[in-house]
């Protein structure tokens, strides 16, 4: 295996960012929301450009939201999105999940989506959240779980490709099954009142295969993806040549659709 380290797997393309500009609190983080009131104050750590972070703001008028992310650009974005939708209560910095710039016991609530799967030390980021977190207070988060996502009609080409995803991922330091991990990781980092479930991004009308091919072919078949694949020694140009072809063919297929599977977990600072 080949040494960890902290760089973010999927990067700041703008095909990532168009995935990202899909996602809503209402629809990313609707199993946290029923745990949300009005009032409250809200941590949401790798917030990106804070698509879900406006919504968290929404859903605790006339309470606050911090949104805090390591890259500077996605702040921007954030703060943007949120003077457009007049979300006066939302707030961001730019800063580091593992040495958050915030005090002890001072949030009601903690969210992150996609997250915990990219960072190499997860007991330092949780426990992190668990101090600035209240006693009592609440964080929920959403997890991608590798082996479980497909593309259908599928093949053993576009397993294979799926598999050196997850490996990608864990030679960046990340953590491909994160998302079935969450219920014992949260017990470790002492968490109590522990709830897990799952769900999917899922693509499947005609408009959302398009978005997920493009998205794969202008992602993961990039020259730097490429060059980090080579550099772990994941997989050989032909073998991207042959995923290339298969997914063309599955973008073809009419009964073509496909998935991102994710991890829920809901958890209560004791």
């Amino acid at each position: 295996m080949a040494d960890q380290t902290s760089e973010y797997t999927m990067g700041y393309s703008e095909e990532f960012l168009q995935l990202l500009d899909r996602r809503s609190a209402e629809t990313h983080a609707a199993y946290l929301l029923p745990h949300l009131k009005p009032g409250i104050r809200v941590l949401d750590f790798g917030c990106g450009p804070g698509t879900v972070t406006v919504g968290l703001a929404r859903a605790v008028e006339p309470g606050e939201v911090h949104g805090i992310d390591m890259e500077e650009s996605q702040i921007e974005m954030a703060r943007s999105a949120a003077a457009a939708g007049g979300h006066d209560n939302a707030t961001f910095h730019v800063g580091d999940v593992t040495d958050l710039p915030f005090e002890d016991n001072s949030f009601d609530a903690a969210h992150c989506h996609a997250v915990l799967m990219h960072v190499p030390d997860t007991a330092a980021t949780l426990a992190e959240v668990k101090r600035v977190l209240k006693p009592g207070g609440v964080v929920g988060c959403r997890e991608m779980f590798v082996s479980s996502s497909f593309l259908e009609p599928g093949s053993e080409d576009t397993d294979s490709a799926w598999q050196t995803f997850g490996r990608l991922l864990a030679g960046n330091g990340g953590h491909p099954a994160m998302g079935k991990e969450l219920k014992s990781t949260f017990l470790e980092a002492g968490f109590t009142d522990i709830q897990t479930g799952a769900s999917f991004d899922f693509f499947g009308t005609t408009e959302d295969v398009a978005f997920f091919h493009g998205f794969i072919i202008d992602w993961f078949y990039s020259p730097q993806v490429k060059a980090a694949v080579t550099k772990f020694g994941l997989a050989t140009s032909e073998q991207f040549d042959g995923w290339r072809r298969d997914l063309d063919r599955w973008k073809s297929e009419p009964g073509a659709c496909g998935a991102i599977a994710f991890g829920e977990v809901v958890a209560r600072k004791p």
